[in-house]
């Protein structure tokens, strides 16, 4: 007798792609699951470390489906630190089967849904912006370095069981309103802190109205949400994308079953939508355009892996043909790939902006990182990017506002903040055939095999990675600094110019907190010399933005042990994790106040804590306080072995 076999629930894209890679832990049982990673990418900001680190585990060669290593962060070679990290990475990929895309190829996210991009898989990126993958239905995630170098030697990356929040789209957007808007909208909905374990899937009709690099546009400042990732399903629209690029093969449907349930539902009606922007300084600050018309605008910015499709920069040309943007306002547009620039001088967009009197930029993240294009003193600058955290734009008086390629064209032409819905131009229709120009990515032919008796290429910048030492029985510190709430990875360990001691963490630790605190290194390394550790205290949404792992690894070279904070975003959190450093929230967060810098503090029980439930009494000045961390056995284990490279020491 046959035994009818159980109905399968109805499931979402997010779903069904989870349980595909699943490794570890069951759904709806286990707070943490392990995936299977197909695919990975870093950034040269965030590489070099995480090569160094597979260095470390003596595994000959990746062993995930694909590894590429992009070059787009500080492309300006100043010094000669850059270069020589440029070199290190080159030599890593052919000795180690990685596929290497040089400087000037292009910008990592927009890249790789280009070209490398396929619905259904898994890919874990070393930049927070990872999940732009989601926009042609790819779990795609970021994460630290290290976390990236488990994967290429073939480990499972941990997430914690995730909620999955639909967003429905209705209706269709009109002229002059664009995705941009639409994730702002998102953003205003549900803010830059709170959604820590969630992963957002766009789902309903207006889906079929955005093309591919809309939905990325979506999928990428979802980042700034805070949740683990965002996705869109695979459809007729994603294969004509990739058929465009000569891809056709790499396309699979995905979509939620009829009867697919979301832990929320928040719906977005297309036709409704106005020009939004994000006010200083956060990526949640969302105001209308409208309210902000007028505005007077010092500088533009045009590009980043946000908004440089070819889609995006032909709109702004469409805007500028045959005008010229204001005399008192400084315009500026990086394209996201060699591809998109091939395309715009094809079709004349490159003279329309030249003739416009923009400055055409590098293929490359500059500007949005602080690494060129600071503004003037006390500027607005509007810009086409993600984040505009205080100081990012490397002038901490800038006034940096978020906006669309639309908004952005039609304030240019008159220096002040413009509705672009008021002269709209022509929706650029997708491209049927891109031009294929893969000649700037090394290594292809030799991916996951390598190349033997490669030498490995290292400047005198490039230092060993430091490892975490086991955590103590008794945490006897000080508070080395108290933050507020939504410190970003920027406070913690800054970009712009200072990247390039990426590599050097002994020279990089003297950066930490130099926003905040510029005495920071000095205050930890006289704690560590009178017999202290260092802890760190902070209020809410501690560890925003980037995924650079630095902002964890630095302050444990430092002698950091624990953080305590309101909470911690999910990266961070990992990141701190993986660097050994106890990240404690306050049972109570009134006990933030009894907290200053520069006072002792005492955990009697700190290693029987983190083997227990999490559970710590801190002591300071007579009084006391608890705090817990929540841990996975496995982040128990990395935390009392002082971190993921000890672990596996």
């Amino acid at each position: 007798m046959k035994t009818a076999k159980a109905k399968k629930q109805p499931r979402n894209v997010a779903e069904k792609i989870l349980e595909a890679h699943l490794v570890e832990g069951t759904p709806g049982v286990d707070p943490e699951l392990g995936i299977r990673i197909d695919q990975t990418l870093t950034q040269d900001a965030t590489g070099t470390m995480a090569y160094l680190q597979f260095e470390s585990m003596d595994v000959p060669r990746v062993r995930n489906e694909l590894a590429v290593s992009y070059v787009d962060h500080n492309t300006v070679q100043i010094g000669f630190e850059n270069a020589d990290d440029h070199d290190f990475l080159a030599s890593v990929a052919k000795k180690y089967g990685i596929v290497y895309s040089k400087a000037g190829n292009g910008i990592c996210h927009q890249l790789h849904l280009e070209r490398f991009g396929k619905p259904g898989k898994t890919l874990l990126g070393s930049d927070s912006h990872t999940p732009t993958g989601g926009g042609i239905g790819m779990i795609a995630i970021g994460a630290g370095g290290i976390d990236i170098a488990v994967a290429m030697a073939g480990g499972a990356f941990h997430i914690p069981a995730p909620k999955v929040v639909g967003i429905r789209l209705v209706g269709r957007m009109r002229r002059g309103v664009s995705a941009k808007d639409v994730i702002l909208k998102v953003l205003e909905k549900f803010g830059t802190k709170g959604n820590v374990g969630k992963i957002f899937e766009y789902f309903g009709p207006g889906v079929a109205t955005l093309d591919v690099p809309s939905r990325a546009t979506i999928t990428n400042m979802g980042a700034e949400l805070g949740v683990t990732t965002s996705v869109f399903p695979s459809d007729k629209v994603t294969r004509q994308f990739l058929a465009a690029q000569g891809r056709a093969s790499d396309w699979v449907e995905l979509k939620a079953d009829t009867g697919a349930k979301y832990a929320e539902v928040f719906e977005v009606d297309l036709s409704k939508l106005e020009p939004l922007m994000a006010a200083p300084h956060s990526p949640g600050n969302i105001v209308t355009v409208k309210k902000m018309k007028g505005t007077r605008v010092n500088q533009i910015m045009i590009g980043s892996c946000t908004n440089s499709s070819y889609r995006d920069i032909r709109t702004v040309a469409l805007y500028l043909k045959g005008k010229h943007v204001a005399d008192d306002v400084e315009v500026g547009i990086a394209c996201g790939s060699r591809q998109v620039v091939s395309m715009l001088a094809a079709d004349g967009s490159l003279e329309i902006l030249v003739k416009a009197g923009c400055r055409l930029l590098e293929n490359a993240c500059g500007f949005c990182i602080g690494a060129h294009m600071s503004p003037r003193t006390g500027a607005v600058s509007l810009r086409t990017n993600n984040r505009n955290f205080e100081g990012r734009s490397g002038t901490k008086s800038a006034q940096v506002y978020l906006v669309s390629p639309e908004t952005a064209a039609a304030s240019a032409l008159t220096g002040r903040v413009e509705d672009p819905t008021k002269s709209p131009v022509p929706a650029v229709p997708a491209p049927k055939k891109f031009p294929i120009d893969d000649a700037m990515f090394l290594y292809r032919k030799t991916a996951r095999k390598g190349v033997k008796g490669t030498e490995i290429v290292r400047g005198p910048n490039i230092a060993q990675v430091p490892k975490g030492q086991p955590l103590p029985e008794v945490l006897r510190a000080k508070c080395a600094i108290k933050v507020g709430d939504k410190i970003t990875t920027d406070h913690i360990m800054p970009a712009g110019a200072r990247l390039k001691f990426r590599s050097n963490v002994p020279e990089y630790a003297k950066f930490v907190f130099e926003p905040c605190d510029a005495k920071f290194h000095d205050k930890c390394m006289a704690n560590v010399k009178d017999g202290f550790a260092n802890v760190i205290v902070a209020g809410e949404s501690y560890g925003q933005g980037s995924s650079r792992e630095h902002a964890a690894l630095c302050p444990m070279y430092l002698g950091v042990k624990a953080v305590v904070a309101k909470s911690i975003e999910r990266i961070h959190r990992a990141n701190l994790i993986n660097f050994g450093i106890v990240p404690f929230i306050f049972d109570d967060p009134k006990a933030y106040d009894m907290l200053e810098a520069g006072c002792e503090i005492s955990v009697p029980g700190l290693r029987a804590a983190i083997e227990g439930d999490g559970k710590a009494e801190f002591k300071v000045g007579g009084k006391s306080f608890t705090a817990t961390a929540t841990l996975s056995d496995r982040e128990r284990h990395l935390i009392l072995c002082g971190g993921l490279l000890a672990s596996l020491k």
